[in-house]
């Protein structure tokens, strides 16, 4: 395992997480700010997640180009550029331009989304799920220093709430730019043997595991920014509770998506990629049926918290498979495809989120993502004995 690899990668998702919370805790409520009606306080955010989704398959034709350490430090920058864009709305006052940040945000986190593949790519096929768990567990640290940063940099500039964060948010982005430059080679940027020549991209999408590998993932991420999304909303503007508290639900929700890292890779190489993914799908079956028991501050709590472990059992299973299902001539088109489909389902549950708290409330939106779940759980139990998903059950080669 390249250890220079996986430390720099778990540091830049560290930087990543702290802006993608801050932007997730502040983008509904400088949204709510900023514009004039109500239901489109978290358009700033779902524009972010539409960008992430509209730019995936751009983001990976890129890094074929140029190569992912270049890649991965463009989008750095841009990163930076979206802090200062949001800065300058709030001083402005210009719910516009904090949807053109949003937007700027979201090409960012296009690329960070592929950081879990970059880490499979440093080490040997079989240490895949355990080199993409270590690299999501960097997001601890973003979810202790995002809503730090949320507390703390709210007045550091008093004439401007929440100005002092995005600086510091900024200054993050750049310096992890620089950090993405000494990113050393990864598997497969050496050429490809001849033998290894890609086949048509109908015929890996066609395969069952990649199908599979695909729900799991927009399931695991639909579902989580649908709930995460309004959370704020729900928490801060139409039940009141402070800010602090928002902030520290999202914090457990964040740890509760990456702590289980510590030890999800070993259990998929444990118990199975199949088992794995369904006790995911379970766990956020399960986050959805606290959620329609109250709207205490303990019942975000565990709901959020339950969301966080049934996406990274799911997310973390649906990577893994995904890897399984190309050569490496053909990871950059199954990559976008699959990103593509996940973001896009993402995309759609964060539009969906403001304007379903605003117009139908809290329980009605805990309750949308039934449909979707019951078909991943399904899909799961018919095809826990496909060949690939075989080869990662308890004593396969």
């Amino acid at each position: 395992m390249q250890r220079r690899n996986i430390l720099i990668l778990t540091t830049c998702q560290l930087i990543s997480a702290t802006g993608a919370i801050i932007m997730v805790t502040l983008g509904g409520i400088i949204g709510a700010k900023l514009s004039a009606n109500p239901t489109l306080a978290t358009l700033p955010v779902s524009i972010m997640v539409l960008c992430i989704a509209a730019t995936t398959i751009p983001a990976t034709v890129l890094m074929r180009k140029i190569g992912r350490r270049r890649g991965f430090s463009i989008a750095s920058f841009s990163a930076a550029v979206a802090a200062v864009l949001a800065g300058l709305a709030l001083y402005n006052e210009s719910f516009g331009l904090f949807i053109v940040a949003g937007a700027t945000f979201g090409i960012n986190m296009a690329f960070t989304q592929q950081y879990r593949y970059a880490a499979a790519e440093s080490v040997s096929p079989q240490d895949s799920p355990r080199a993409i768990s270590y690299v999501l567990l960097g997001a601890i640290g973003g979810a202790l220093v995002g809503p730090e940063l949320v507390k703390y940099g709210q007045y550091a500039v008093p004439s401007v709430q929440y100005l002092g964060t995005l600086v510091a948010v900024g200054v993050l982005y750049l310096l992890q730019s620089v950090l993405f430059r000494s990113l050393g080679p990864l598997r497969g940027e050496e050429a490809v043997p001849l033998q290894e020549r890609p086949r048509p991209l109908r015929e890996i999408v066609g395969q069952p595991a990649f199908l599979m590998a695909v729900l799991g993932g927009a399931t695991a991420y639909g579902v989580m920014t649908f709930v995460m999304t309004a959370t704020p909303l729900s928490m801060h503007i139409r039940d009141g509770f402070a800010l602090e508290d928002t902030a520290g639900v999202i914090r457990s929700h964040v740890i509760g998506m990456y702590l289980p890292s510590l030890f999800s890779g070993y259990l998929i190489q444990r118990f199975g990629i199949a088992r794995m993914m369904s006790a995911g799908a379970l766990a956020l079956v399960a986050a959805c049926l606290i959620g329609l028991q109250g709207q205490t501050y303990m019942h975000y709590w565990y709901a959020l918290v339950l969301i966080g472990v049934g996406w990274n059992f799911l997310y973390v299973g649906g990577t893994t498979l995904v890897t399984l299902t190309y050569r490496v001539s053909e990871r950059f088109r199954a990559q976008a495809v699959n990103e593509f489909a996940v973001f896009g389902t993402s995309a759609a549950g964060s539009l969906l989120a403001g304007t379903i708290i605003h117009l139908y409330g809290w329980y009605t939106l805990v309750l949308v993502p039934s449909p979707l779940l019951l078909i991943t759980l399904v899909s799961l139990v018919l095809l826990r004995r496909d060949p690939l998903i075989a080869r990662l059950q308890p004593g396969a080669a």
